[in-house]
């Protein structure tokens, strides 16, 4: 052991020096390039942090005020309001007015700006406000250089945190220049004087002129409005009249062509209720007699639009339009059908008497032959416990479901017991579902079948029926005879009849569809 540490065991200090005085000088820490000398006192008059600013909660309500959508003002920009809103707040704070000003009453940004521009009423918000004379004539001059505090979410300025955005919101505003602000002055000045020489402004003059484009009815202007093409669109021949008031027909022709109208109708060339009931019936005679359907839809046309810019709905409007559907639906015109299915919906609506069942049926097939699942589940979703009730609609819930569990053997069976005219809806999908039936039983049964077996399964109405549709399914080749019996060779048959499948179920898309 040594001399010092068995001093120090014995009670003893070494005397050359003690343990509590430090073995260094202290001395400041350097901060600035200033000499050492001066370090203390360069130290001690370091800046002392910005002070936070807690907005009140009649600041942050004036600025989400500003921003509502009712207090939108046409034609002044939403960077303007925030440079004008943040020039306001800024000048308040700086002036040590936040809390004196009584911002509940104090107009918004925009109303200033549209007194910079020389637009305001008499009477508005500004000359009806208490604010101090320096901001009611609009002398509040804009500034680029102030600080705010940016870290804690308290002290941000109320148009950093708006409507829940992000308090960068802020940085984003632009802010204008000396170059923009002369502009402006520009601006105003020139909306004065297009005020005191009593002309209108670009954009009023060319809001009159987008106005005039769509008068009707006046001397040169004869372009007809888009609704008015009645040859398109079910809109058309059905929404003529529009807001100008029913017409009251005078004149007493049976049969009148259909003409699309550029204009509204005359009285002279419109037909009352009594002459249109008399149409009826002598268009249901032409039909049974002559069976002309483009004689027959031209009348039919017609005779809609006598009653729609009469403004006539009731139970005749209802048989009109159900007997141009049935018409249409029995010639395979869709595009009319789906016009006349799209009018009695609203008439039904209206409880004007009709066939609603009826249709209701007839649509629920049509969205089977489209494939369209949407509106479909839309017609499903509508549906009460008395429709699904009737006869038609519910056989056309069991062909949806008999096609939705792939049942073909019952599809069938429900497509030769058809109600009404549901028949011609199915004729236009019955062909692809015997494809994808043979498709299934060309996977079932092998090697062959008997091709009366296919006649009665797949619902053909005779065998020469059957043969006939495999030609047009190039099956030819698979029909072969053995012991005296028509036989399909099913074993060789599965891919033609899946590929023919395919192509059959491609996307329907009809013109005027529902």
């Amino acid at each position: 052991m040594s001399r010092s540490a068995s001093l120090i065991s014995r009670g003893h200090r070494p005397t050359h020096r003690t343990l509590d005085t430090p073995a260094y000088n202290t001395v400041p820490a350097r901060r600035t390039l200033a000499p050492q000398h001066n370090m203390v006192e360069h130290t001690q008059a370091a800046p002392k942090p910005a002070k936070k600013v807690n907005w009140s909660p009649e600041v942050r309500e004036y600025v989400q005020r500003s921003f509502a959508p009712e207090a939108a003002i046409p034609g002044i920009e939403r960077t303007e309001m925030e440079t004008k809103l943040k020039q306001i707040i800024t000048q308040a704070a700086e002036c040590g007015t936040l809390e004196s000003i009584d911002w509940t009453k104090l107009p918004l940004p925009q109303y200033y700006i549209q007194q910079e521009l020389g637009t305001q009423q008499p009477g508005g918000p500004l000359e009806a406000s208490d604010m101090s004379p320096n901001w009611a004539n609009g002398s509040l001059k804009r500034k680029m250089d102030v600080d705010v505090a940016e870290p804690a979410d308290e002290t941000s300025p109320p148009w950093k945190k708006l409507n829940g955005r992000s308090k960068d919101f802020g940085d984003r505003i632009s802010y204008a220049s000396k170059s923009q602000e002369s502009k402006i002055d520009k601006r105003a000045r020139k909306r004065q004087e297009e005020l005191k020489a009593g002309n209108e402004s670009k954009y009023n003059a060319d809001l009159e002129k987008r106005k005039k484009r769509f008068d009707i009815g006046k001397p040169g202007n004869e372009s007809p409005r888009p609704w008015q093409n009645l040859h398109h669109s079910y809109r058309d021949d059905d929404n003529v009249g529009g807001s100008r008031g029913p017409v009251i027909g005078t004149c007493q022709t049976i049969e009148k062509r259909y003409l699309r109208l550029t204009a509204a109708p005359k009285p002279e060339i419109v037909r009352p209720l009594s002459v249109l009931e008399k149409t009826l019936e002598h268009l249901k005679k032409k039909w049974r007699q002559e069976n002309d359907y483009t004689y027959i839809c031209d009348q039919f046309k017609s005779l809609r639009q006598d009653l729609t810019v009469q403004h006539i709905k009731n139970e005749f409007t209802v048989n009109v339009y159900e007997i141009h559907a049935r018409i249409a639906l029995e010639k395979g015109d869709l595009g009319e059908f789906n016009q006349c299915q799209t009018q009695l919906r609203a008439l039904y609506k209206e409880s004007l008497g009709g066939h609603p069942p009826e249709f209701v049926a007839y649509r629920i097939l049509y969205f089977i032959y489209t494939c369209n699942r949407v509106d479909m589940n839309d017609v499903l979703t509508h549906l009460t416990i008395t429709d699904k009730q009737q006869p038609a609609v519910r056989h056309a819930l069991q062909v949806r479901n008999a096609l939705a569990l792939g049942n073909y053997h019952k599809f069938f069976r429900l497509y030769l017991d058809t109600p009404n005219m549901g028949a011609y809806l199915m004729d236009m999908f019955v062909g692809r579902e015997r494809l994808a039936a043979l498709a299934n039983i060309c996977k079932a049964y092998k090697p062959d079948v008997n091709l009366r077996f296919l006649t009665e399964e797949l619902g053909f109405e005779s065998d020469e029926d059957c043969v006939q549709f495999l030609i047009d399914a190039n099956a030819q080749h698979l029909i072969s005879e053995k012991d005296g019996v028509l036989k399909i060779l099913t074993a060789k048959a599965g891919s033609l009849f899946e590929l023919a499948k395919a192509t059959a179920f491609r996307k329907v898309d009809i013109k005027g569809q529902i």
